[in-house]
Parts: structure tokens; C-alpha cells; sequence
């Protein structure tokens, strides 16, 4: 063929490329598929390596040091544990997971220096709740620290990207990242620990030593705190919500813990059985009271067993653990109006919140209930904390905890 054949042969093809290409942009008549835009991945990847570069100078390492309780072990062999955590104010206050520095007499925070070499600082517990798993630190640096500004949970969705910054088994500063897989998750309770859980389930990498990092959206900003780790699968961590932490921050910082409000009920989701129960009309929603406490506050305001109630002062009540916190935040000697269906009527009721008695006095049903439906099993849901084994002679070195064994 010669070079003119070829040159006709070249130019017909690229013409018959044009064809075919035409119609796709101009809406692809014909075509039986939709056209992707053009993503570029390297952007994302760069976006996700910016977050972790810029909130790392806010991350700090957390050792803890218990003395040993069991018998046989000196006390040169003290227990320790790892954990992390990250600063929120200049001034040296950091956030964690109460868990990290439970019983802990001696609290290490290690923080970069703007050099870049770790420095070393003891920490003053300023307050710790276990129910919600949450702890203020404080150390004296000598300067402004770097910080991490608090966000909400609200501000990201199912499949949204999230960035995890903490220290698994000690290696400090490691960044994973991952997508928000559930939110709400209110029937896991790591170790059988009861408490004000409202987990945001993830599947970022997280692993002991993890607890009490911070988990980040794209923005930079913290919208949950590492918490817990189902240790017999994989990519399945918890954190906890960012809000539930800043509810309580003020209460932690004045009172060294939370001075929950508290009305003097129980109650439980809207469902059919509780429906029929309680003589109540299926087309309702909201949440039922199912039992209260003989002249608690809520009685002395008129709320009755059976009573639906629909909303919290301007908030609408659907889920029965919502509304135990939400009246919990509130705070002692708070008021709430309660939004109440009652056979089919609306009432309003103004319920002053006290601080629930020592122990807690048993709230009196109105009837014989059923036998609460069995939760999932929790016995191999573990928080992400680095405790240690038992020592061994010679200097005692930070490990992370042995899987718990299943509960009974």
C-alpha cells in the first residue's frame, strides 16, 4: 500500500472515530448506557492526605499507669495502658474516652513539639463519665497548642469518607480511613457496659490503643471519638458521636462529671406489642411510658403509665434512647415541656429534672411485661483501648490487651 493509500486509510478512521465520539457528546443518541464523568482520583487522594497532615499536630499519645491490685504483683510491676486523644482548647485541655484513663493513677500525654520531637506532659483528669465514655484531660504546655475544632456527627452520612488518626498498640500518629457504615447503633454495649450509646458504626481500621482518637470528616473537623472494635470481624468500629461529648463538656469542666437530669420513668420505642399492651391505638408513634417512679418528678407533673409522648419542648420524641438523653443533658434543676398523647387527647406537661437518687429507686409498672426481645451478642465487642497483660519480669513495657473472652 502506498504512503497516499495509507495516509486515506489513517484519515478514514479518524473520521470514523469522530462519528461514533459526535453523538456521545452532543447526548449520545442511540447509546444504551450513561457516560461517567471523568473523576480524578489523585484530588480525593490528596484531600484525604491533607486532613490527616493538618489535624496530626493535634493528636496526642495517652499512657496510663494503674497499680496493680492482684496478688503477687510488686509494685514496681504496675499495670499500664495506651490510649489516644486530641486537644480542643490552646489553653491544654484534650479530649478522650473515659475508658483510657479509668483508675489510672498516673495519666502521660505525649504531644508533638512544633519541632517535631514528642514532649512529654502529666495530665490532670478534670473529669471522666463512663455512660457516655468520655473524659477531659489538662496539661500545662508552656504555649498554644494546636487544635482540632469540634463538628457534629449530623454533618456526615452513611458512605461518607471519615479519617481516623490514634495510636494502635502504640504506634503513634497511624491514620486509617474509611466510610460511615450505620449510624445510631444503640444495641451494642462494649463489654456489657451499660450506657448513653449512640454509636456511628464505621469501617476505618481502628484497633487497641485506637480509643479516644478523633474521627474526621473531609472538612478536618472532629465529628466522632474512637471508641470500640468488634473483635471477632473486620471493619466494624464504633465512635462515638461528637455531640454527645460536647453536651457534656461543660458539666465535665465545672463539676468533674455529669449531673444528669432526671424524670423518673422508663420508657420504650412505639411498637405494635407495647401497643397492645397498653390499649394503645396502632396508628400512634412516639415513645410509651411504660413504668415510673412513685412521686418522682414526673409523676408529681401528671405523666401517667401508658402516656405517649410525641416531642421535648420544640423537639419531636420517636426513639426512646433520644429521649433519655435528651432529658439527661438537660441537666439538675432544668425544666422540659413534654408533648403527650393521652386516649387520643393532646396534653402539655411541665416536668422539673432532678438529680436521680443514689442507687436509683425502681420504677413501679402497670402491668406484667414480656420478656425484653434478646439483644445481639456483645461478647466479642471490645473497646479500643491498650490495657496490658500481666507482667513479666524486667521494665514494664505498653501492650495492648488480649482480646475479652465471650460473657457467659
Amino acid at each position: 500500500m502506498s504512503r497516499t493509500q495509507g495516509g486515506s486509510v489513517l484519515l478514514a478512521a479518524v473520521a470514523c472515530a469522530l462519528m461514533v465520539a459526535g453523538p456521545a457528546r452532543a447526548g449520545g443518541a442511540g447509546r444504551v448506557w450513561i457516560e461517567a464523568r471523568g473523576q480524578e482520583v489523585h484530588k480525593q487522594r490528596s484531600s484525604l492526605s491533607e486532613v490527616a497532615r493538618k489535624a496530626m499536630p493535634a493528636v496526642v499519645s495517652i499512657t496510663t499507669q494503674q497499680e496493680s491490685t492482684e496478688a503477687g504483683l510488686s509494685e514496681e510491676e504496675p499495670q499500664r495502658g495506651i490510649g489516644s486523644g486530641f486537644i480542643i482548647h490552646p489553653s491544654g485541655y484534650i479530649l478522650t474516652s473515659a475508658h483510657v484513663v479509668e483508675g489510672a493513677s498516673e495519666v502521660l500525654v505525649s504531644v508533638n513539639s512544633p519541632r517535631g520531637y514528642p514532649e512529654k506532659f502529666p495530665a490532670l483528669v478534670v473529669g471522666q463519665d463512663l455512660r457516655t465514655d468520655c473524659a477531659l484531660l489538662k496539661i500545662e504546655a508552656g504555649r498554644k497548642l494546636p487544635v482540632l475544632k469540634l463538628s457534629s456527627a449530623s454533618h456526615v452520612a452513611v458512605a461518607d469518607w471519615i479519617v481516623v488518626i490514634g495510636n494502635p498498640f502504640g504506634l503513634e500518629h497511624s491514620v486509617t480511613v474509611g466510610v460511615v457504615s450505620y449510624k445510631g447503633r444503640t444495641d451494642v454495649s462494649p463489654n456489657g457496659r451499660d450506657g448513653d450509646f449512640d454509636y456511628m458504626q464505621m469501617d476505618a481500621s481502628i484497633n487497641p490503643g485506637n480509643s479516644g482518637g478523633p474521627v474526621l470528616d473531609l472538612h478536618g473537623d472532629v465529628v466522632a471519638i474512637a471508641n470500640a472494635v468488634n473483635v471477632a470481624g473486620q471493619g466494624i468500629g464504633f465512635a462515638v458521636p461528637i455531640d454527645i461529648a460536647k453536651a457534656i463538656l461543660p458539666h465535665l469542666k465545672a463539676y468533674g462529671q455529669v449531673r444528669r437530669g432526671w424524670m423518673g420513668i422508663e420508657v420504650e420505642d412505639f411498637s405494635p406489642e407495647v401497643a397492645e399492651e397498653f390499649n394503645l391505638s396502632p396508628r400512634w408513634r412516639g415513645v410509651v411510658v411504660t413504668a415510673m417512679v412513685q412521686e418522682g418528678p414526673a409523676e408529681r407533673a401528671g405523666l401517667r403509665t401508658g402516656d405517649i409522648i410525641v416531642g421535648l419542648d420544640s423537639r419531636r420524641v420517636q426513639r426512646a434512647h433520644k429521649l433519655r438523653w435528651q432529658v439527661a443533658a438537660r441537666g439538675v434543676g432544668k425544666s422540659v415541656v413534654l408533648h403527650v398523647r393521652r386516649d387520643g387527647q393532646p396534653l402539655k406537661l411541665r416536668v422539673r429534672l432532678e438529680e436521680p437518687p443514689p442507687g436509683g429507686s425502681p420504677a413501679r409498672p402497670v402491668a406484667a411485661r414480656r420478656s425484653p426481645p434478646r439483644k445481639p451478642d456483645e461478647s466479642r465487642l471490645e473497646r479500643a483501648h491498650g490495657g496490658e497483660d500481666p507482667p513479666s519480669p524486667g521494665p514494664s513495657k505498653p501492650k495492648p490487651a488480649p482480646a475479652a473472652e465471650p460473657s457467659p
